[in-house]
């Protein structure tokens, strides 16, 4: 799933909802603030002739990740007990003064998510965002209100597309129904406490604009906000346009979030709730159910920094699907029609000035009915028999900001 220059620059807005920071003088503020454990050096400034003063930064690093459950399929990571490979190796250039402003943001990435399968790095970027996941152009008349155009982060959600903008390695169960990237055009405006969004778009990259989201926070005090978020399809999408990116059945759906943020000097705690539903006539054109579907997720995220080198990051959600397997009803969360999961997270981090490594350890249980779990690709390698109820992984992260 913000605070930026002008309140809203570079659009990660649901850093508004977790940092509470209102007036941020450049997106890359975001990250340097007390709401990510992780936060990117001050950037290179640099001339760069007619296009004035520029910004510069960028973020390398890798992971490697244990699970005790693996997932079908030839060539897969996911279908491997260890793995490594590339999280972040990205660029960003941006220019945040004047009328006409811009955000670049290339390379590559990979997102790994609680109880799901996982592409290599090189897929990933492939087959999701390509080597620009993110630009845009912004054209900001005052301090409070601008107009950005192009690939930009979604409205929707609390936390974030790339690692490194996250308390977690991995993204947690409501992340699963949330678009990450979207083509369009945004409107932001700021009054007081109170920071509007507005954007139509393209849903889950779908290249198809029938959808539009928005974002209203309200920042109570220094220390607490209240946030609601929500968006959807207004007509009906029947394919995918990239193939990691286009989950069919969410791009037809409608999301709504609603979240409290407490910020304190040392402790952070974002509750949200989240209510998804994807209407029968989607689901039917699909061949995925008869039946209107409806997901329901709650989450707790928190970040104690107990040093200014040393930060624990902690996450707890529930997630479910209505319906049976026998009703009509679609499988939106992977576990299967009538289906209930859990899943708790702790993600202790160092840093060091531009340096940084931290480790995870997540598990994720689930009721699932029988032939699902895990998006029914969980096996055993030995017997070929389904063990999709639990999971659990251990990740280790670690890299460079510049």
């Amino acid at each position: 799933m913000c605070t930026f220059k002008k309140t809203t620059s570079h659009r990660h807005d649901r850093y508004t909802i977790i940092s509470l920071v209102m007036l941020a003088a450049s997106p890359l503020a975001i990250e340097a603030s007390h709401a990510s454990p992780l936060a990117l050096p001050s950037p290179l400034v640099f001339e760069a002739g007619p296009l004035g003063t520029l910004h510069a930064q960028g973020v390398a690093s890798g992971y490697g990740i244990w699970q005790d459950k693996i997932f079908a399929g030839s060539g897969n990571p996911g279908n491997k007990h260890a793995s490594t490979d590339i999280s972040n190796g990205m660029l960003i250039i941006q220019k945040n003064a004047g009328l006409l402003q811009f955000y670049l943001q290339a390379g590559v990435y990979n997102v790994t998510t609680l109880g799901a399968n996982y592409a290599s790095t090189t897929a990933f970027t492939q087959h999701t965002f390509g080597a620009l996941p993110v630009g845009y152009v912004e054209i900001a008349p005052t301090d409070s209100f601008n107009i950005q155009i192009g690939k930009l982060y979604t409205l929707i959600g609390a936390e974030y597309t790339y690692s490194y903008q996250n308390w977690n390695i991995e993204r947690g169960l409501l992340w699963g129904q949330e678009n990450a990237v979207n083509k369009g055009i945004q409107a932001n405006y700021t009054t007081g406490p109170v920071t509007a969004s507005l954007s139509w778009n393209d849903g889950f990259y779908s290249n198809r604009f029938n959808w539009v989201t928005g974002l209203l926070t309200w920042a109570v005090n220094k220390q607490n906000s209240v946030f609601f978020q929500g968006g959807g399809n207004l007509g009906q999408t029947d394919y995918a346009y990239a193939t990691l990116a286009t989950t069919p059945l969410q791009n037809n759906e409608s999301i709504f979030d609603i979240g409290y943020t407490y910020s304190g000097d040392s402790l952070s705690i974002t509750p949200y709730v989240q209510y998804t539903r994807v209407p029968a006539s989607a689901i039917q054109a699909l061949g995925a159910g008869t039946k209107t579907t409806r997901t329901f997720g709650a989450a707790l995220l928190a970040n104690y920094s107990l040093t200014d080198q040393f930060s624990l990051a902690g996450r707890v959600e529930y997630i479910s699907n209505s319906g049976t397997v026998t009703d009509g009803a679609a499988n939106l969360t992977g576990f299967g029609p009538g289906s209930h999961a859990w899943s708790l997270t702790a993600t202790p981090t160092y840093q060091n000035g531009g340096f940084f490594a931290r480790a995870e350890l997540s598990y994720v249980t689930a009721s699932s009915p029988s032939g699902y779990g895990f998006s029914g690709q969980t096996i055993d390698p030995a017997s070929g028999s389904a063990l999709g109820r639990t999971q659990l992984r251990g990740m280790v992260e670690t890299g460079f900001m510049f």
